[in-house]
C-alpha cells in the first residue's frame, strides 16, 4: 500500500485568484498537488468524499486556501464545519479573501482560521504565510524522529 502524496485544496470562485495562489504556491517551491473546486460546497463535497469526490484517496488536504465570498455556502460556514468536525479539524485553514472588514478577520479567527490573507495580496508576503502555514502542519503531523543512542 501506497502513502498518498500530501495535497493541498484551494476554494476560490475566480479564476484570476485561482492562478495567483497556483503561482504563489509554485513559486515558494511547494511540491504538493493542488485540488481545485469553485465553491463552498464543492469543498465540503470534497473533504467529506462526496458526489464526484467518492472515490478519492483516504487522506485530508495538508491545507485549506479559503475564499470567504463565494456563489452558495460561503467560506465562513465550510470553516465552521471544517473546525467542528472531529475527522477535519487539525487541517489548517488559511483565509484568502478581499475582504479586509474587522468583523469578517474576528469571525474567522473565532471560527478557528490558522491565517487570514487579504487580496489583492502583495506576492512574496502570501508566499512567506503559505511556508509558515506549511511548517506549522508539518510541527502538527509529522511525529519527530527518535534519535537512537548507540549502546556502549
Amino acid at each position: 500500500m501506497t502513502a498518498e502524496a500530501a495535497h493541498i485544496l484551494l476554494a476560490e470562485d475566480d479564476p484570476a485568484d485561482v492562478e495567483l495562489a497556483l503561482s504563489a504556491m509554485k513559486a515558494g517551491g511547494s511540491r504538493h498537488s493542488i485540488v481545485v473546486v469553485n465553491n463552498g460546497e464543492e469543498a465540503l463535497d470534497y473533504l467529506h468524499r462526496r458526489r464526484r469526490w467518492r472515490g478519492r484517496g483516504a487522506s485530508h488536504p495538508a491545507l485549506v486556501l479559503l475564499d470567504l465570498k463565494m456563489p452558495g455556502i460561503g467560506g465562513v460556514e465550510v470553516l465552521r464545519t471544517i473546525k467542528n468536525d472531529i475527522r477535519t479539524r487539525c487541517i489548517p485553514v488559511v483565509i484568502f479573501t478581499s475582504s479586509g472588514e474587522r468583523r469578517d478577520v474576528a469571525v474567522c479567527y473565532e471560527n478557528g482560521a490558522n491565517a487570514y490573507v487579504v487580496k489583492p495580496v502583495e506576492f512574496t508576503s502570501f508566499v512567506e504565510t503559505l511556508q509558515a502555514i506549511g511548517h506549522f502542519w508539518t510541527a502538527l503531523n509529522v511525529p519527530p524522529t527518535r534519535s537512537v543512542r548507540p549502546q556502549r
